[in-house]
């Protein structure tokens, strides 16, 4: 019995990671880093073509109806490339949630969009997670009051919103009575916006409750893993190439014991965290009793993996990692946006003893 990646998840990683080679470089990536964030339309119609916008949306609807873990290995490759595109959101969570949640209407109305890459959703799921002092929405009458903050994507074109009763709804963005703000954010590559409400209408997905939300962060969970995982083994990748191309004292830095640990470091915590994340991802749609405590080890698993990789990849190139001629902080910044969006290891740590009874 093999336990890994399926002959088609290979294909489609290997497909993905060939169009983004070649469309989503360094420059690109640094140009939508310097621009207004609005939607990179050029990756984004790379991948509608090549099926991944519509991965998770059901076939009767235009989309590809593959699995969870089909959605999370798709997401290790633009992880790698440090893709711009609001992938997680649109493509994962947002079709996920809709398909469960959703009266038929409803998934005749958003389904298909997000299928042929026409209108893209941004998530506003944090306070689902840890709220900030007062914040979080309430729904009375089909009306929003309240704020969410660090919701991705403000140029999408609706929200996917949990309120304060764990009910999943859709805000469009020319909603009335809605104001976006646009948030600092370190990461470039995944802009966020804070959200405020004054008795905005919302579309609520009727079907929604806890157990819904709870198996649409897991979703969430597991796919900002294996975003993770993509990103620190390019971080390895590179510090590798590196080290094999810088000289110093007529030799190769790589042929320094020093710098052979840090790389053999890297990888030794990398590829152990394969089969943990191979398992999470299955687990989402396969062994369900066993999903949400896989989720979160493998979310804060990887987040403490990423860091280290982040850091020592870093020191590797020594004082050229600190440069954007290289870009590596891009890689850097991902790393670290993914650690603590939508919970951090400790919280998430906290959540799997919860689960197994081990803390209340």
């Amino acid at each position: 019995m093999d336990f890994g990646l399926s002959e088609l998840q290979l294909s489609m990683q290997e497909n993905v990671n060939r169009f983004l080679a070649e469309e989503a470089s360094l420059d690109r990536v640094r140009e939508f880093a310097a621009s207004d964030h609005s939607l990179a339309e050029d990756i984004w119609t790379g991948l509608v073509n090549l099926g991944v916008v519509g991965v998770l949306v059901p076939e009767e609807y235009g989309g590809l109806g593959l699995s969870a873990m089909d959605a999370a290995v798709i997401g290790e490759c633009l992880g790698n490339h440090v893709t711009p595109v609001p992938y997680l959101a649109t493509c994962v969570v947002a079709p996920r949630a809709i398909a469960l949640a959703g009266t038929d209407s409803q998934k005749d109305e958003y389904l298909p969009k997000i299928a042929d890459g026409s209108k893209t959703i941004g998530l506003a799921l944090s306070e689902a997670c840890a709220a900030r002092g007062k914040n979080g929405a309430s729904v009375r009458n089909g009306k929003l009051t309240g704020t969410a903050s660090f919701v991705s994507d403000p140029h999408a074109d609706y929200w996917l919103l949990a309120d304060r009763d764990a009910r999943l709804h859709v805000i469009a963005n020319d909603a009335r009575n809605l104001e976006v703000k646009v948030m600092p954010q370190v990461d470039r590559t995944r802009p966020l916006c804070e959200l405020a409400f004054s008795n905005t209408p919302c579309d609520s997905l009727p079907n929604s409750g806890s157990t819904v939300l709870q198996h649409v962060l897991d979703v969430a969970w597991t796919t900002l893993a294996f975003d993770t995982l993509g990103a620190a083994q390019s971080m390895l990748d590179q510090a590798v190439e590196y080290a094999m191309n810088r000289e110093q004292f007529n030799r190769v830095i790589a042929s320094f014991q020093a710098v052979k640990h840090m790389c053999a470091e890297m990888a030794a915590e990398i590829e152990p965290s394969r089969s943990l994340l191979w398992y999470a991802g299955y687990a989402l749609d396969e062994a369900p009793d066993d999903a949400h405590l896989h989720a979160c080890h493998a979310k804060a698993h990887m987040a403490e993996v990423g860091t280290f990789v982040a850091k020592t990849a870093t020191v590797v190139h020594g004082g050229m990692g600190f440069t954007d001629l290289l870009g590596l902080h891009y890689w850097f910044k991902r790393i670290g946006f993914n650690r603590q969006y939508l919970g951090g290891p400790e919280w998430l740590r906290e959540q799997a003893a919860i689960a197994q009874n081990l803390a209340a």
